[in-house]
């Protein structure tokens, strides 16, 4: 039998990960806040998810939560 060959479709975009790349940086440097309380952000989880939720006001292609 002949493989099928399946095409790859991306499930972010690239402004998604640049995005994410940006809060990642500023988390690093211990610059990210969060939105409501402005309380220093700590966890890699939190600093993606920031990334991505700026990714998705910006209308970046980012699936649904």
């Amino acid at each position: 039998m002949a493989s099928k060959q399946r095409s790859h479709v991306r499930k972010y975009g690239k402004v998604a990960s640049t995005k994410v790349e940006e809060s990642l940086h500023k988390l690093k440097h211990g610059q990210l806040r969060s939105g409501g309380s402005g309380t220093k952000v700590r966890s890699r989880e939190q600093a993606i998810a920031i990334g991505l939720s700026q990714a998705r006001r910006a209308g970046a292609k980012v699936p649904r939560r």
